[in-house]
């Protein structure tokens, strides 16, 4: 009889990972054209949804979100443990109330362009993960991106501090 045992858990994870990373693009292919506009928010309030997975990994792992490092260091590794081991970032405390994760590559993205997208949806599937999840793991603080690869910069920059988020709280579309 196979089984799985004998498969490694890092070669599961990936190939489980790489799996998950291309369902966001295949869903967009298979059903923006017959949602039409509203896919855009249709597909948000699935991320929305999702972000309160974030909750329940960091509570079951115990991972500590009382001050904005903390906070931030853990959705990281939140992001990490679902988006699987091609995401990679690290955390950076910018002070006492601030910190922010640095996402040097993202699954998503690279599943976007394989499947000849832009890129620009993975933004707002991010956005609405990491906005929700932030004042859902510890309400005192909230996120907002600063730079995206999305949009072309070469890394993303999620500041994650204390306080409502800015006005201008998304990065505006070049």
């Amino acid at each position: 009889m196979t089984d799985t045992s004998h498969i490694p858990d890092e070669v599961k994870w990936r190939i489980a990972a790489d799996f998950a990373a291309r369902l966001p693009a295949l869903y967009e292919q298979a059903f923006r054209g017959v949602v039409g506009d509203r896919y855009d928010e249709i597909e948000q309030d699935v991320w929305v949804e999702l972000s309160r997975t974030a909750f329940a990994i960091v509570h079951n792992l115990a991972l500590p979100v009382g001050n904005a490092r903390e906070l931030a260091d853990s959705l990281r590794v939140v992001m990490n443990i679902l988006f699987g081991p091609e995401f990679k970032g690290e955390t950076l405390e910018v002070s006492k109330d601030g910190a922010v994760i640095l996402v040097k590559r993202c699954p998503f993205l690279s599943q976007e362009y394989d499947s000849g997208s832009s890129g620009e949806q993975v933004f707002h599937r991010c956005m609405a993960f990491v906005l929700m999840s932030t004042p859902g793991l510890n309400k005192k603080y909230s996120a907002r991106y600063v730079r995206t690869i999305c949009t072309g910069d070469r890394q993303c920059e999620i500041k994650v501090a204390e306080g409502e988020p800015e006005a201008a709280g998304a990065k505006k579309k070049r």
